[in-house]
This record gives structure tokens, sequence and C-alpha cells, in this order.
């Protein structure tokens, strides 16, 4: 929740949100209690679903608990935002979709990577034919690991669904549905050093995915707890005409180049909203609210990348390449505003 805490900070500091009541664990108390001061703290999540005072449920907990809680929420008429990813099986997808279509309360599913100023500036490029027709794409996200907690190297976590999630969501949000996925994935550290502790490995912590958007365009994912360091675009789109790149990270972008064969030479453009959070997903949900919009991030969209991570690591397991069922209809995507070139230094910390 630590993570959320500015966007709920600045929403209630205008007096568009209150922060009624959480539940987690005992050690998270005390920091929680200090930063954000909610009026009940430490109650059961049934009892935060059930509440008549609230009207929006965070779900912030680890992977596996997601779905469960999610539909309950749904069930109680809440809105709801879930985080990566949605569920673990594909089971508890198409239920929460069926779910939210019937609910009273919207589900909104991070990651939230469609959502920043420098994804809409890419879409809004690549649908003008800035770079003629995409046929090509790479994309990038890892580091070292987590080692705070277990779950993220057990059965329902991984790096699949952990971080290839940004990625491929960016991806499908660029270039649409998937039909084929094919993947290579493994465990590289059988071990991890865990609090004090060595755990072993279960979950895939190596991932290389395929993916076939149809059309003869494909892209490539890389990610993995297996990535010291890097420096490179972390979403590349080749087309027919040109290049555009993407830079830093997509839940956290610093700018992008853009080659067109008409220019014969890169351009390269600052990070004009370098402030924007991968958290920011909380303050689009309330805009919607207030202002009685649909959400620009659908369930569907969260399903048809949640079937592509299952399918990855299936593939990854016998070495097919899997066909898709899911679908979704292309993101409606309102480019930003010309912003002025300043740039700032931010925080490239990948703690989130």
């Amino acid at each position: 929740m630590t993570a959320y805490g500015p966007v709920v900070e600045r929403l209630r500091a205008r007096g568009i949100v209150e922060l009624r009541a959480m539940c987690g664990r005992e050690k998270q108390r005390a920091a929680v209690m200090e930063t954000m001061r909610p009026e009940r703290y430490g109650v059961e999540a049934r009892e935060v679903i059930e509440a008549r005072d609230v009207d929006v449920v965070l779900i912030l907990t680890s992977m596996p608990e997601h779905a469960g809680l999610a539909r309950a929420a749904l069930r109680a008429g809440k809105h709801v935002l879930v985080e990566k990813p949605m569920a673990t099986t594909l089971a508890e997808g198409r239920e929460l979709v069926e779910l939210a279509e019937r609910s009273s309360g919207h589900l909104v599913c991070a990651p939230f990577t469609t959502l920043s100023p420098t994804f809409r500036t890419l879409a809004g490029r690549i649908r003008r034919g800035d770079i003629g027709t995409p046929c090509s794409a790479r994309a990038r996200y890892g580091w070292s690991g987590p080692d705070w907690n277990e779950w993220f190297y057990k059965r329902g976590g991984g790096c699949l669904f952990d971080l290839a999630v940004y990625n491929i969501t960016t991806l499908t949000g660029l270039l649409g549905p998937v039909q084929r996925v094919m993947a290579m994935t493994g465990v590289a550290v059988s071990e991890r050093e865990m609090l004090g502790r060595r755990v072993r490995v279960e979950a895939e912590d190596n991932a290389q995915v395929l993916l076939d958007f149809g059309r003869s365009t494909f892209a490539v994912v890389t990610s993995g707890f297996t990535m010291q360091q890097y420096r490179c675009p972390a979403v590349e789109i080749y087309g027919t005409e040109g290049t555009v790149q993407m830079l830093g990270d997509d839940w956290d972008p610093d700018g992008y180049e853009l080659w067109q064969n008409t220019a014969g030479a890169w351009q390269v453009f600052k990070e004009t909203a370098p402030d924007w959070s991968w958290t920011e997903g909380l303050s689009h949900l309330i805009a919607c609210l207030r202002t009685g919009r649909k959400p620009g991030v659908t369930p569907e969209h969260a399903l048809h990348v949640l079937e592509i991570l299952i399918r990855a690591g299936e593939s990854g397991r016998d070495g097919r390449a899997l066909p898709l069922e899911t679908r979704f209809e292309a993101l409606e995507i309102e480019e930003p505003q010309a912003m002025g070139s300043a740039h700032r230094v931010h925080d490239r910390s990948r703690e989130h």
C-alpha cells in the first residue's frame, strides 16, 4: 500500500477520496499508520469489502489472492482496482470479466502502462502511420529479483506474472490482440536468499516470449529475475517506414526516439511527464467515477494478457506454439496535449 500512498494522499488533499479502512500484515502497520492514517486498520479483508462506507477496493496482496478478493468485491458492488495479474488461472480471469459485466462497479486491472502520456504518444504515432506498418517489436523488463517474500518464486508467482506482464500489456496495447504464443522459460537460479534463509525456486525466473499478432507481425519479450542491469529501450516497434522506441521502462518511461526514413535521422523526445507513476491507475479510476466515463483500461484486455502469460508458461514446458482464444477491442487512446520540453531527473528505482 505504501506505493499507492502518494496517489491516495494527493486525492485526499483535494477532498476527492477518504481512506476508510485497510487490512494488512502486522509488520506493515506502523509505517502505514504513520503515513496514511486510515480510519480503520487491521480489519479483515471481508470487512473492507462489505463495508457500506467503502466505494472503491484496492487489492494489493500477493498474486494468488487477487482473483478471490476481486470476485468478492465485485459481488459486493464495489469498484475494484486489482494489482497484476488479475488472476493466476484463466478460469478465474474469465469469471472476473463476467462478473464485471454484471456488476455495478468497475474493474480496473494493473499494470497501467497504457495510461502513461508516453505510451499514448507512441500509440498515436503508430496509428497515424508515422513508422508505416508495424512488422516486428521487442520489449524487455527484468531485474535481479525480490528478496522480501518467497511467493514470487513459488507456483502462482514467477517472472511472467510479475514482470513480463508489463511488456505484454504495452505491446498488445500498441499492436492489438495476439494470435499465438511460444516461449522458452526456466529456472536459472535454483535457490534464492530470502530474509536470511535459502528458498527453493519453483516458478520460472527466466523467460523469452514470442508473440504472433498475425499478418506476419511478431514480437519478443525478454524478462526475468536474472537481469542485473541494462542499457536499451524498453519497447521497440519496427515498421515498414521507420522505428519508434520507448526509453526507460514502460512502467516508468523516459521519453522516446523516432526514426523515419523520410527524415533520415533519429529524433529524440525528452520525457514530458517525469512525475507520472505506475500507480496512476487509481487516479484514472477515480476520475472516471467522477465524470461518468468508462475506464481506459478494460478487463477484457487484462484477460487477454493473462491468457498470454499462462500459455507462455505452458509453451515453455512443452515447446509448442499455442493459439489464444481471448480477444479485446482496440483501446480508446487520447493523445496527450503538447507539453513543455523541460526534463527533470527522476527516480528510476525498480522497488515497486
